[in-house]
């Protein structure tokens, strides 16, 4: 089994355990995660955004399930992603071409998957400057170095990391902005 085969499996078993005989606040049970998508519905969705998914974020959504499990709020349905993506790009912020947002990390902060980098890097929107051109920051180099520290709890993001709002980023600036707006 390689690295990314690893990877999936260890995702969807936290991604699955973390639902099962949970209650929310209001004691209502937690619903099951979504079903993986099919592929027809990835292969609409990379249509209608004009680029593919890297393969560890297809086979996130095809093969573990279609969004809800992750950091946070977990990640988002593509569907969803889909329509942030396109409302991103037409709106004043200057979206950059081929960056899915993938995690709502609240107060408007955004994980973002750069699906044209070889790497599937990740990049931390973060618009609360109001500046568009300093709202982008590279967060992690692989979607895989992403999720392991979800994983292992080592992620500022980790609930395991004990940072909460206390946690100073240093965030590095995204070098690839201006070249893709």
């Amino acid at each position: 089994m390689d690295d990314i085969e690893q990877l999936l499996k260890q995702v969807a078993g936290r991604a699955h355990s973390s639902r099962q005989g949970r209650y929310a606040a209001t004691g209502t049970p937690i619903a099951p995660l979504p079903a993986p998508l099919p592929a027809a519905e990835l292969h609409r969705a990379e249509a209608a955004l004009g680029f593919a998914l890297p393969p560890l974020l297809a086979a996130l959504h095809t093969r573990v399930a279609g969004g809800g499990f992750g950091p946070e709020h977990g990640l988002l349905p593509l569907e969803r992603a889909v329509a942030e993506y396109t409302a991103m790009r037409a709106s004043a912020w200057r979206w950059p071409e081929g960056v899915l947002p993938i995690a709502d990390f609240g107060c408007a902060l955004r994980a973002c998957v750069d699906c044209r980098s070889e790497t599937a890097q990740v990049l931390l929107f973060e618009p609360n400057s109001g500046e568009p051109d300093l709202a982008w920051f590279l967060e992690s180099p692989t979607l895989a170095d992403w999720l392991r520290g979800w994983l292992d709890g080592s992620a500022w993001f980790s609930e395991e990391s004990g940072a909460g709002e206390e946690w100073d980023l240093e965030l590095t600036p995204w070098a690839g902005f201006r070249a893709r707006v």
